[in-house]
């Protein structure tokens, strides 16, 4: 990601690996019981994923787990010295036409991993020098990651842990994070409920997506940064820059500067490809056209969103 990084970010603490070990272990009961009728995602398809049936998001009881890999593409916070560990899981409760995962989110590309065999993983990658373990599409895997996480922690309990998603999810679900996730980074894909019944199935996105981003804030903050640079806790939300105005844009980042604390971080997205059903789409078919992205940076700045990352984008 090619950034341009404004305003400052806080700094302070974050929380120890003893203890989110002990909130995993405590919670992942609860956790469990939630997939069968699976209850895990806003869809709440009711599966019994416990007894081996996939949910509308494809997946069953297994972690299933498509890379584990440095990564430096992502924020300036989460990347460090050295790249984040980007763990990519398969399948997706959000079928976006446009997925930029597609083969992941759409086709189940992954492997089944046992906790201990995804903690060794992640290990090789911390050993590269990574100090953010970085979490994708995990939501409706929640209760396999945390199981997996524990490992991770008992090896690494200092790394920092993100939790990158769609924004659709339960509140319900985010709790049981509660402590133990130090970023969110959530898209907040659309304001207008037609386009994301049209482009994903789920016509309750935005209400979902302002009601899960709001949890995230509380239970995180504002960004926070250590005197190295790398992300210790807050939330960073990231808005992808549609082509014809179909993210709802002014109204996505309207929301964030009067809905959400004085601060919050957000990372304009303009490096929009198509992909998957979008490649037919008459509208998402297309890349973003020349100045739709500079007004999206422009609403930005006169709402006062001083805190975050643009992109510099060649077109």
């Amino acid at each position: 990601m090619k950034d341009s990084s404004k305003g400052c970010m806080l700094q302070g603490t974050m929380a120890t690996g003893t203890s989110r070990i002990g909130l995993l272990g405590s919670r992942l009961p609860t956790a469990r019981s939630k997939m069968s009728p699976c209850g895990i995602c806003p869809r709440e398809c009711a599966a019994d994923r416990q007894g081996g049936e996939a949910g509308e998001c494809g997946m069953g009881p297994t972690l299933v787990v498509s890379a584990v890999s440095l990564h430096t593409g992502e924020e300036p916070p989460l990347n460090g010295p050295a790249g984040a560990c980007n763990v990519f899981l398969t399948g997706c409760s959000l079928h976006c036409s446009f997925c930029q995962n597609h083969p992941i989110s759409h086709l189940d590309v992954g492997r089944p991993e046992t906790p201990a065999g995804l903690a060794r993983r992640v290990m090789e990658v911390v050993g590269m020098g990574a100090r953010v373990i970085n979490f994708v599409t995990g939501s409706h895997q929640v209760p396999a990651v945390m199981e997996g996480l524990a490992h991770i922690l008992r090896q690494a309990p200092d790394l920092v842990v993100a939790w990158n998603s769609s924004g659709y999810e339960k509140v319900e679900t985010l709790r049981l994070l509660d402590g133990i996730v130090d970023v969110y980074l959530p898209d907040f894909k659309f304001w207008d409920a037609e386009a994301s019944g049209r482009l994903c199935d789920a016509p309750d996105y935005p209400a979902v997506a302002r009601a899960a981003i709001s949890e995230m804030s509380r239970q995180v903050g504002p960004l926070v940064v250590g005197p190295d640079g790398v992300a210790e806790r807050g939330l960073i939300i990231r808005h992808l820059v549609l082509p014809g105005g179909l993210a709802g844009t002014s109204g996505v980042l309207g929301h964030i500067a009067r809905d959400l604390p004085r601060g919050t971080a957000v990372s304009l997205m303009g490096q929009y490809v198509p992909a998957g059903r979008a490649m037919d789409d008459p509208v998402l078919g297309r890349r973003l056209e020349p100045g739709e992205y500079e007004e999206a940076v422009e609403e930005l700045g006169r709402l006062g969103l001083e805190t975050g990352w643009i992109q510099e984008i060649d077109q």
